[in-house]
């Protein structure tokens, strides 16, 4: 029977299982183990859960060197926009070893935050930076949206050899669902469809996933089929997936919290647009954020990002077009 899972709680559970199962898996971070009474610290020692300095260049510095010396770092970041504090070391030294070593060099660690806090976090702390990560080679990036997809995910992310971005969405922390019992790993680069359809593909990431599902379920009572596609990573990007979606709805509607010009879902579109033009009746549209910081206002907030709403509008709209493609 499969268990009953929160998102966070998920996560956790797959790092304390990884831990349990390879002693070279360290997780650390600040404000971490900080008492005695930590139940990972009592479970691990303080040689694999460590407390370190308010300094995100020498917690990503330090994991580095620790990946290149055989052990399986997970560093804690808390939010995505610290991992900004030391970026050349994340797009520019622990992606490129393995290249440059001709492979000889092995760099597998987890770089873990949250993102996309939506709450009245405002400009620094509700970003989708994910943008930032998924182009650079090397360097793998993850966005489950449920438990399940959560506890598999981070499996992988530390069973790999290679950097990985996990990111996960904050206001999904608290969101409940199914996890399959016993040995359960997500494979990096395979989407999942999370509800079929006929009339129009919906390719959404993260906590946009819920929003879309829920937006597909009343457009379900208008007569209209939404198939929705999890990417789940998105690097490995699985494309094949979203073109065969769209070879048999013949539409599609990307929903990304992201602004437009910095979100997944233009790349996505590229995609579409070079493998699967010719089977669209209409043309792409992206229910994405505005192009501007998130406001710290519910009221502005709320008007910025993408919701059911707007989603269904777009897919209504979507479906009154014509391809103008011959």
């Amino acid at each position: 029977m499969p268990r009953e899972m929160m998102y966070g709680e998920a996560i956790a559970t797959a790092i304390t299982e990884e831990m349990q199962r390879d002693v070279n898996v360290i997780f650390y971070g600040q404000n971490m183990g900080m008492t005695e009474r930590d139940p990972m610290l009592k479970m691990f020692g303080k040689d694999r859960i460590r407390l370190t300095p308010i300094s995100e260049t020498a917690e990503l510095g330090i994991a580095i060197g620790a990946a290149m010396s055989g052990l399986r770092p997970i560093v804690e970041l808390w939010m995505s926009e610290f991992m900004l504090v030391a970026f050349n070391q994340v797009v520019n030294e622990a992606p490129r070893f393995r290249y440059m070593s001709g492979g000889q060099v092995k760099v597998p660690l987890v770089f873990k935050a949250g993102y996309g806090f939506a709450a009245g976090w405002a400009g620094q702390h509700s970003n989708c930076t994910y943008h930032l990560f998924m182009g650079t080679p090397g360097l793998k990036v993850v966005l489950p949206s449920t438990p399940a997809d959560a506890l598999g995910l981070m499996k992988a992310a530390i069973r790999d050899d290679n950097p990985v971005v996990f990111l996960q969405h904050f206001l999904l922390t608290l969101e409940k669902g199914p996890v399959p019992d016993g040995e359960h790993i997500v494979p990096f680069g395979v989407a999942d469809i999370k509800r079929a359809g006929t009339d129009v593909t919906i390719v959404a990431t993260g906590w946009m996933v819920q929003r879309s599902l829920a937006a597909a379920e009343l457009l379900a009572k208008e007569g209209i089929s939404a198939e929705v596609i999890d990417p789940r990573t998105l690097a490995p990007l699985d494309v094949a997936t979203i073109v065969n979606s769209v070879k048999k709805t013949g539409r599609l509607v990307l929903v990304d919290q992201a602004p437009r010009h910095a979100s997944a879902a233009i790349t996505i579109a590229g995609e579409v647009a070079e493998h699967g033009f010719q089977y669209l009746k209409a043309p792409v549209r992206m229910v994405t954020a505005a192009d501007t910081s998130v406001p710290f206002s519910e009221v502005l907030e709320n008007f910025v990002l993408p919701n059911e709403e707007k989603i269904m509008h777009v897919v209504k709209s979507t479906l009154t077009k014509t391809a103008v493609a011959g």
